[in-house]
């Protein structure tokens, strides 16, 4: 074997050996977020900052086990009245109907985001790019030898981006990626997604152990049937968290908000 093939091998190996390395270094933190979010049973009141087309939201958000109360104080630049909110929020408070619909959608969006969690370390090839004391950064693209087991995941898997995660807990602390080509559901019939589209999620400790995400862009073009609950053009931007006893009542919850 001559200098230069040796070296040109020897190149391919490192290389292989390092994003194996960034894999598994990823599927830790994975594995460590799965088990966080399993062991978190916290509830929190928070402000939030929602922006969607037509549907601009500056509310109060108090977490129960029940469902969540939502105090708004503003709609599309539209002050709300202390009245309205209030009847708004006792409306919630003494509707069944709608907190159980509010819990299921909950808990599709979670089961469809653990789902696409525990992908993560497969579905891409990941590089470490930076490292300091506090953060580690990996690059993220998709692997040609990745199969997609969903409409879902589909998507996910057409991404190329960016991941930080924070070196002492292992928590991932930013992820945005762009749409690397256009990805299309049974000929264009059950929805398209085109390329170029882009998204970005922060995520901070607001308590020992807790993570939040406190910052939410989607810029995606095209139209999904299957994302019902998560809109396709939305800045969230989510501050101010304060604990909340775990075994908080709606309507403790209720009388909580009220007073934000």
């Amino acid at each position: 074997m001559n200098a230069l093939k040796a070296m040109v091998l020897s190149v391919v190996l490192v290389s292989c050996c390092a994003a194996q390395d960034a894999r598994e270094m990823v599927r830790q933190d994975v594995n460590t977020e799965l088990a966080a979010d399993a062991a978190d049973h916290s509830v929190w009141i928070f402000h939030d900052d929602d922006r969607k087309p037509g549907n601009d939201v500056v509310q109060w958000v108090a977490q129960t086990h029940q469902g969540d109360v939502k105090r708004v104080i503003e709609r599309n630049g539209q002050s709300i009245s202390e009245e309205q909110q209030r009847n708004s929020v006792e409306a919630f408070v003494h509707n069944p109907q709608a907190q159980a619909k509010q819990r299921q959608a909950g808990q599709k969006d979670a089961q469809q985001a653990t789902s696409l969690l525990k992908m993560l370390p497969d579905a891409f090839l990941w590089t470490e790019v930076g490292h300091n004391d506090g953060t580690t950064t990996f690059d993220f693209k998709p692997d040609p030898n990745f199969s997609p087991p969903s409409y879902a995941s589909r998507v996910f898997a057409a991404m190329a981006g960016e991941m930080v995660v924070d070196n002492k807990q292992h928590r991932i602390e930013k992820f945005k990626g762009k749409m690397t080509h256009d990805v299309n559901f049974l000929w264009g019939i059950l929805g398209s997604i085109k390329k170029g589209g882009w998204f970005e999620v922060d995520r901070q400790p607001v308590g020992p152990g807790v993570w939040q995400i406190t910052q939410t862009h989607i810029h995606v073009h095209g139209h999904i049937l299957f994302f019902r609950t998560i809109s396709q053009q939305e800045d969230d931007v989510e501050t101010l968290f304060s604990r909340e006893p775990g075994d908080v009542t709606l309507e403790q919850a209720a009388e909580a908000v009220m007073k934000k």
